[in-house]
């Protein structure tokens, strides 16, 4: 088998992205302790993002935004001046947040980028994800930039078909099982699971029991060598 195509998640598999948003849900949470309890509020705050998703899309804009709402609803629809300008902050914050590659990332895609065509594939916000790449020094490794709305089997057919060669003879790799695994798989990708010490509950799924393309490794660094035996097989 011949690989001629490696897709990479960005958020999560190149660099860290949900402790960021785990520390706003901590302020956020502070703000408004006089006006709920904390398992309510984060229940209340995840129906709200997933209600919003389909308008707002992925990202720190919406989630921002998603955060004004719930403390609007938490507060009868008058949420005090204070908490709007905090919540507003903690989100500008967050698009300026420095950038963090994980662990052997930078290592793992400069060997891969000699053999394959490296295609980021990535949901979020456009000018957000655009300012992540460019500050991680990564960019030039990569020979296309995808970013879109919903990791579905029709994204992968599309972007592996305009970039590479098809599914058939590409690899997904990413943090999350629901965008980054099962869709690819359903495309006819390989793919493999990297996972991250948090994970989005929007982004849970259960794995593919002994699917004969999927892997789960527990670090990026170990990414190439297994593309490398799918090479050497058949």
């Amino acid at each position: 088998m011949t690989i001629t195509t490696v897709g990479l998640d960005a958020d999560d598999t190149l660099w860290h992205n949900e402790t960021i948003f785990r520390l706003s849900q901590k302020r956020f949470v502070d703000l408004l302790a006089d006006h709920a309890d904390e398992p309510v509020m984060m229940e209340r705050l995840s129906v709200v993002e997933r209600r919003n998703l389909r308008l707002y899309g992925y990202g720190v804009k919406g989630f921002t935004l998603s955060m004004l709402e719930t403390a609007m609803e938490l507060c009868d629809g008058a949420a005090p001046p204070h908490i709007i300008r905090e919540i507003l902050a903690a989100g500008r914050e967050m698009l300026t947040h420095p950038v963090e590659t994980l662990p052997g990332v930078d290592e793992a895609l400069a060997e891969l980028s000699e053999k394959y065509r490296l295609v980021l594939i990535t949901k979020g916000d456009l000018m957000d994800q655009e300012r992540k790449l460019a500050a991680s020094g990564l960019g030039e490794l990569f020979a296309a930039v995808e970013i879109v709305s919903e990791k579905e089997r029709s994204t992968y057919d599309r972007i592996f078909a305009r970039h590479g060669t098809g599914a058939a003879e590409a690899v997904m790799a990413g943090n999350s099982m629901k965008s980054d695994v099962l869709p690819a798989l359903e495309a006819g990708a390989f793919a493999c699971h990297i996972p991250y010490e948090i994970t989005w509950a929007h982004e849970l799924a259960d794995a593919p029991e002994n699917h004969p393309r999927y892997v789960s490794l527990s670090r990026i660094a170990e990414l190439p060598d297994w593309i490398a035996a799918i090479d050497r097989a058949e």
